[in-house]
C-alpha cells in the first residue's frame, strides 16, 4: 500500500493525486492506479539506458530481465487470480496472460525506450531470450521437485494394483491415441520423432486439477478418489519414464544425411540405459531418503532445510541431464525420495513462497511459446481440435474400461476416467521440452496448447457433475482402510483455535514436522515423524484427527496432555488478569488511541445510523441494529451474526461505562468491517460496568476469514466516545449524517 503521507510530501505523486482529482478515492483503489502510472512511465525511465552500444551487453541485457519477470509476475498473477475466481485452473490464467504479452502479440510491439518491444521476438526454436528461459526451466524443476514432495507412496502402494491398471491402461491408450492421430492427420510414420512425442504428450495428467475437484466434493477418501490419486502416480512415473526413452529415441532416428532411418540397437541401448538410470536413482533415493534427510536435517533452520533440498534437487536435475535424460525427471525423482520423510512438509512449506513467486513465470513464458496467428489459423485449430478430443476419449476409455473389472460399476468407471484427462501443467512442461529438443515447431507447439487447454477445461465441471451424483460408484461396498478419524468437540471457535494452536506446540516439541494448509476455508495440517503420520482437520468448533488405527491412543494422549496445558495457562491467565478492572481501564479519562482517519470513514456510513432506537432491551437493541445491516446490503447472513454478537455477549457484556457499549463479532457473513451505530437519548439497560443507562451502542461487524483491523477501530472509536464533549455533541445531532461528521471531526 503506498503512504498517503508520502503522496501527500511528493511534489510528483502529489501533482497526479491532484491533476487527476484522486482525493476521493480510497487508498486501495488510489494505490492501484498510482501503480499503474508507475509501470506506464517505464519506457520513459528507459529511454536513456537502450543506446546502440549498450544493446548486446550484459548490463542492458539485466536490465531487460528485470522488467522481464516484473511484468511477468503482476500480468500472471492477475489472471491467475481472475481465473481462479471463474472457477478455473490458474495456470490457464497464466498461460493466456502469456500468450497475450508475448513475442507474437503485445510484447513484439515498439514502445518508447522499446523499439523491439518489451519481448522481442527472438530467432530460433526458443522465441524468447535466453535468460528468460532459464529462469523458466528452474521454475519446471521446483514445480517437478514439489510433485514429487506431495506424491503419497504409502496410497500409491496401498492401491497400486488397482492404480497400476488403471494407470498403464491409460496410459497405453492414450500414447497409442495419440501416435495415431499424428499418424492418421499427420501423415507421419509411427516412428517418426513428431508422431512419437505426441504419443508422450498425450500421457500427461494433471492430478492437482482432479485432486482439488475431489477435495471440494469431499471425495478425496472415496473408492474413486484414491484409484485416480494411485493411478497418476503410476502416470506420472510412466510418463517420465517413456518421456526420457523417446529423447533418447530422437537422437538417434536421424542419420547423417539428415533422413530419419531407425536403428533399433540404438533405441535399445537407449531404452535400457533411460529406465536402469531412473529405476536405480529411484531406488537409490527410496533407500537413503532417510540418510539424505539426516544431511539435510543438520541445517538445524526450517528454512535452511528447505534450501538444502532444492540445491539437491538442483544438482540431481543435472545429474539426470547429463545423463541423456529431462532436468525435471531428476528433480521430481529426488522430490519422490523424500516424499515419506519427516522433512517433506517441511520443504514443500518453505519452498511455497518461492514456488508462488517462480511458477507463474514458467506458465507465462509457455504462452509466449504460441505464436498466435498460427494458433488461429484452420489448420491448428482443427488439428488442436481432433488431437483434444481423441486424448480425451483415450484417456476416459483407456483408464474407465479396466475400472468396470476392479468392482467399479458404469458410474465409477465414468468419474475415474474423467478425473484422469485434465493434462494442465504436465503437458505444458513436456510440451516445453519438445520445444527446446527441436521436436515441436511453432504450428505443433500450438496444436499441443490448444489439447491442453481444451482437455483441461472441459473435465472438471462433467468430474463435478458426476461426484455430486448420489449414487455408489463400486458394485460391492469396499471395507475401511486401516485409518481412523477421532473427533474432538470444543464450546466455541476461540477455544478450539486454542487448542490447536496447543495441540500443534506440543507436537512440534515432540520432534514432529507440521505442514499447514488451508482448502476451502478449512485448515488442515499434516504432521509427521519418522514413520507416524497423521492429519488434522481445523474445523469451526471442533478438531479432527486422521491416523492410522494403531496411533489412536497417541493421538488421545496428544489432545489429552495438550488440554492439561491450557487448562493450566488459562488458570494463570486468570490469576494476572481482573477482567472487570482491565475493561473500566480500557477506557479511563486519560486513555488515548491512535485514530485512523481513513478506518473510520470507510467503517462509518450514515445509513447504517439510528437517530432513535426503537427497542430497549439489549437483545432486541442488537438485533434492530443487525438488520438493518442486511436491509442495507452489508451482511449476508444476519442470523449468523446475531449468533456472534450474543456469544461474545455470554462472555462479558459489551456495555462499558459513560453511557457507551461497543458490541462486537467477527464473521463469515461480511466482506470488510461495517459498523452500526444506534442513540437512545433517555438511556437503555445494557449491564454497563458503571451501572448507568447506555445512551450510545456501536455494532462492530468484521470479516472472520480476512485479517482487518478490528482491535483498531474498536479502541479509536471507544476512545472517541469517551471524551465527554464528543457524547454531547453525538447527542446532540439532529441526523445521521451529523452524528457521523462529529465522530470524523474528533479522529
Amino acid at each position: 500500500m503506498i503512504n498517503r503521507d508520502f503522496i501527500e510530501k511528493n511534489s510528483i505523486l502529489g501533482y497526479i493525486v491532484n491533476k487527476y482529482q484522486l482525493q476521493g478515492i480510497n487508498m486501495k483503489k488510489r494505490s492501484i492506479i498510482l501503480l499503474g502510472l508507475i509501470l506506464a512511465t517505464i519506457p520513459l525511465f528507459a529511454t536513456t539506458a537502450e543506446t546502440a552500444e549498450a544493446t548486446h551487453n550484459i548490463t542492458h541485457k539485466m536490465m531487460m530481465l528485470a522488467y522481464q519477470l516484473g511484468i511477468i509476475i503482476f500480468i500472471a498473477k492477475t489472471f491467475g487470480r481472475v481465473f481462479g475466481k471463474i472457477g478455473m485452473p490458474s495456470v490457464l490464467g497464466e498461460l493466456i496472460s502469456g500468450i497475450i504479452i508475448g513475442p507474437y502479440f503485445l510484447g513484439g510491439f515498439p514502445l518508447l525506450g522499446f523499439h523491439n518491444g518489451l519481448f522481442p521476438l527472438v530467432t530460433g526454436n526458443i522465441p524468447v531470450t535466453t535468460e528468460l528461459w532459464a529462469i523458466s526451466v528452474i521454475a519446471s524443476i521446483i514445480l517437478l521437485f514439489h510433485a514429487g514432495l506431495e506424491t503419497d507412496l504409502n496410497l500409491f502402494m496401498r492401491y497400486s494394483l488397482k492404480g497400476a491398471v488403471v494407470g498403464i491402461s491409460g496410459v497405453l491408450f492414450s500414447f497409442f491415441g495419440g501416435v495415431w492421430c499424428a499418424s492418421a492427420f499427420l501423415h507421419l510414420e509411427i516412428m517418426d520423432p513428431l508422431t512419437l512425442f505426441l504419443g508422450v504428450l498425450s500421457i500427461a495428467t494433471s492430478v492437482g486439477i482432479t485432486a482439488r475437484i475431489l477435495s471440494e466434493q469431499r471425495k478425496m477418501d472415496s473408492p474413486e478418489g484414491v484409484t485416480i490419486l494411485a493411478a497418476a502416480v503410476i502416470d506420472d512415473v510412466l510418463g517420465i519414464i517413456i518421456l526420457a526413452i523417446i529423447l533418447g529415441i530422437v537422437s538417434v532416428l536421424t542419420g547423417d544425411n539428415g533422413e530419419s532411418h531407425v536403428d533399433w540397437g540404438a533405441i535399445g541401448s537407449i531404452a535400457v540405459k533411460a529406465v536402469s538410470v531412473w529405476i536405480g536413482f529411484t531406488a537409490i533415493g527410496l533407500i537413503f531418503a532417510s540418510k539424505i534427510s539426516a544431511f539435510i536435517k543438520l541445517f538445524k533452520d526450517k528454512i535452511n532445510i528447505a534450501i538444502a533440498g532444492l540445491a539437491l534437487a538442483l544438482i540431481f536435475a543435472g545429474i539426470f541431464e547429463s545423463a541423456g535424460l529431462a532436468l525435471i525427471i531428476g528433480a521430481y525423482v529426488l522430490g519422490l525420495s523424500l516424499s515419506k520423510t519427516d522433512v517433506s512438509f517441511v520443504i514443500q512449506e518453505a519452498i511455497h513462497p518461492i514456488a508462488e513467486f517462480i511458477v507463474p513465470v514458467f506458465f507465462c513464458v509457455m504462452g509466449m511459446m504460441v505464436n498466435i496467428n498460427i494458433l488461429f489459423s484452420k489448420e491448428v485449430l482443427f488439428l488442436g481440435f481432433i488431437y483434444a478430443i481423441i486424448s480425451i476419449i483415450a484417456k476416459v476409455i483407456g483408464c474407465g474400461l479396466p475400472s468396470l473389472f476392479l468392482n467399479f460399476n458404469l458410474l465409477g468407471a465414468l468419474r475415474i476416467g474423467t478425473g484422469m484427462v485434465p493434462r494442465g501443467e504436465v503437458a505444458l512442461i513436456i510440451a516445453g521440452i519438445g520445444v527446446s529438443s527441436g521436436i515441436l515447431d511453432g504450428k505443433m507447439f500450438g496444436v499441443a496448447v490448444l489439447m491442453t487447454l481444451i482437455s483441461t477445461i472441459a473435465p472438471p465441471p462433467i468430474l463435478t457433475k458426476l461426484l455430486q451424483i448420489p449414487k455408489k460408484g463400486t458394485k460391492k461396498e469396499i471395507k475401511g482402510s486401516n485409518t481412523i478419524s477421532t473427533k474432538f468437540d470444543y464450546p466455541s471457535d476461540s477455544l478450539t483455535e486454542l487448542a490447536i494452536t496447543k495441540i500443534i506446540d506440543s507436537l512440534t516439541s515432540e520432534g514432529f514436522f507440521s505442514h499447514k494448509m488451508d482448502i476451502d476455508g478449512v485448515k488442515i495440517y499434516q504432521l509427521r515423524k519418522d514413520n507416524i503420520f497423521f492429519t488434522i482437520h481445523h474445523l469451526e468448533t471442533s478438531i479432527e484427527f486422521i491416523s492410522d488405527k494403531e496411533d489412536i491412543i497417541f493421538v488421545k494422549t496428544v489432545v489429552y496432555e495438550a488440554l492439561l496445558n491450557l487448562n493450566e495457562t488459562i488458570k494463570k491467565l486468570q490469576e494476572l488478569s481482573k477482567p472487570e478492572e482491565m475493561k473500566k481501564d480500557m477506557l479511563s479519562s486519560d486513555s488515548e488511541s491512535r485514530k485512523n482517519l481513513n478506518l473510520l470513514k470507510s467503517a462509518i456510513d450514515s445509513k447504517n445510523i439510528i437517530i432513535s432506537l426503537k427497542s430497549s432491551d439489549k437483545e432486541s437493541i442488537i438485533k434492530e441494529m443487525i438488520e438493518l445491516l442486511y436491509k442495507n446490503g452489508d451482511i449476508k447472513d444476519p442470523d449468523e451474526v446475531f449468533e456472534g454478537t450474543m456469544e461474545r455477549e455470554k462472555i462479558m457484556s459489551t456495555g462499558l461505562q459513560n453511557g457507551i457499549a461497543i458490541p462486537h463479532c467477527k464473521t463469515d457473513s461480511i466482506d470488510s468491517i461495517k459498523s452500526v451505530i444506534a442513540i437512545s437519548r433517555s438511556g437503555v439497560d445494557f449491564d454497563s460496568l458503571d451501572g448507568e443507562p447506555t445512551k450510545v451502542i456501536v455494532l462492530i461487524v468484521s470479516p472472520k476469514s480476512n485479517p482487518g483491523p478490528h482491535i483498531q477501530f474498536l479502541s479509536a472509536i471507544g476512545s472517541i466516545l469517551n471524551d465527554k464533549h464528543s457524547m454531547a455533541d453525538i447527542l446532540d445531532a439532529k441526523t445521521a449524517v451529523g452524528v457521523k461528521d462529529t465522530i470524523i471531526s474528533r479522529a
